[in-house]
């Protein structure tokens, strides 16, 4: 068969990461590898970057199916997707999958798609795979994608998944929903990366730093196969503030940069989150970093009751750690979680606008702030901790004027969408 696997655009209302960073659809040239070895005919397109609509790649590739994949806020945009395609050619297949299809098919419910897809194996039975040998996704993209793929600071940045699931419970997280926690076998791992011509790898895992073991054989191996290049990953604090050793010597294999869901500024928070974190971890998994020059990119979630005074605590909190860079998540109760039936009846944007639930958007009513005063409040923090003189002067320097100028312009892009939130209220 003639397949084309599509990674939709975010819609417009979306405040959409993809202002700051795009990566390569790792899930789609993983499925590319397969379908191969099978003797189908793939096209990779990615609809972030591509210019052209959707129609010309029916019309130019004529396929007798097409894959969708995305995320929560793709729902409506992928239903559109189903709904060109059939109208251009209503015997054109229509498989949709991802995180969210995996966790939620009834959300994809609709006359245009044919098959919803909650596992890959599920896709290679609909196109008659009997082949699932590769192991390897097909990173045979168009240059004129593999040049534009960032995260940040990080260039033409290739993705690699290492393990499958989180093995943490966090009542609030959608990841422990999508599987149970599997890893692979750490040679295999290692095999993969000699076959990624780029130097910046982003280590997609939902926690890489967890199996101290495994880290030390990823390091041996690095060593002894002589593998040079730059890594992202996500950690917890936790392990980070217990295993400084293992930080330092992945920092001399390559490690740049590590994702921290630090949460909160508050015990109590973090208690009530079930993430088996304390705040003390927090502020010496930050400090860790810091001494062996790896950025660190903290995420934090902002609760609906908080009020001007909570906002402050966290600037504090924040500014006394130094901290340049960080990923302010208003509270949101995604579907599987422990939290969805607790909040589904405070819901400020209803589920059927799925474009706003993008971990950007106030989903939920707040207690103490109006619409208008929370986004101004998200806004004002990101400014003081992020665009001060002396961060400037440090991404200047460590990053260069381009590259910092290049990430400034897409941090203007995402306020100017939350002012729009701030004067519609």
């Amino acid at each position: 068969m003639k397949i084309l696997l599509i990674r939709p655009k975010p819609h417009r209302s979306t405040i959409g990461l993809q202002s700051v960073m795009i990566c390569e659809p790792l899930e789609l040239t993983t499925l590319a590898a397969v379908l191969r070895a099978n003797g189908h005919i793939v096209v990779v397109i990615d609809m972030i970057l591509e210019r052209r609509p959707l129609t010309y790649f029916i019309r130019e590739e004529r396929p007798d199916l097409i894959g969708l994949t995305g995320y929560i806020s793709h729902i409506g945009v992928m239903k559109d997707y189903a709904r060109v395609i059939k109208a251009v050619d209503r015997k054109i297949s229509v498989c949709v999958g991802g995180v969210h299809a995996a966790v939620c098919p009834e959300d994809f419910n609709d006359p245009h798609i044919d098959h919803v897809c909650q596992t890959a194996e599920a896709f290679y039975k609909i196109t008659d795979c009997v082949d699932l040998s590769p192991r390897l996704p097909d990173r045979n993209l168009p240059e004129r994608y593999l040049k534009r793929y960032y995260y940040l600071f990080q260039n033409r940045a290739a993705l690699i998944k290492t393990s499958f699931g989180c093995p943490y419970n966090c009542n609030f997280c959608f990841c422990k929903e999508i599987a149970s926690y599997s890893a692979r076998d750490i040679e295999d791992v290692i095999d993969e990366l000699t076959t990624i011509s780029q130097q910046e790898v982003y280590i997609v895992d939902d926690d890489f730093l967890f199996n101290r073991d495994r880290l030390i054989k990823f390091c041996e191996l690095l060593e002894a196969r002589n593998i040079r290049k730059h890594f992202l990953v996500y950690g917890r604090s936790d392990f980070i503030a217990a295993n400084e050793d293992i930080i330092g010597r992945l920092a001399k294999n390559g490690l740049t940069a590590v994702i921290v869901g630090l949460e909160s500024a508050s015990q109590d928070e973090l208690d009530a989150y079930n993430k088996h974190t304390k705040l003390g971890e927090n502020i010496s998994a930050v400090r860790i970093l810091r001494r062996h020059n790896i950025e660190c990119y903290a995420t934090v979630i902002l609760r609906m009751d908080w009020g001007k005074t909570d906002f402050k605590r966290l600037y504090q909190f924040l500014k006394d750690l130094d901290v340049v860079f960080v990923n302010l998540q208003p509270f949101t109760p995604m579907p599987g979680t422990d939290y969805w039936d607790e909040y589904k009846s405070r819901l400020l944007i209803p589920y059927e606008q799925p474009e706003k639930w993008d971990m950007a958007h106030l989903v939920v009513e707040a207690d103490k702030l109006s619409a208008r005063q929370y986004y101004a409040q998200i806004v004002k923090l990101y400014y003081k901790i992020t665009i001060t003189p002396k961060h400037t002067v440090y991404m200047f320097k460590r990053y260069g004027l381009k590259q910092t100028v290049k990430l400034s312009g897409g941090a203007l892009r995402i306020t100017m969408q939350y002012l729009a939130k701030i004067i519609r209220g």
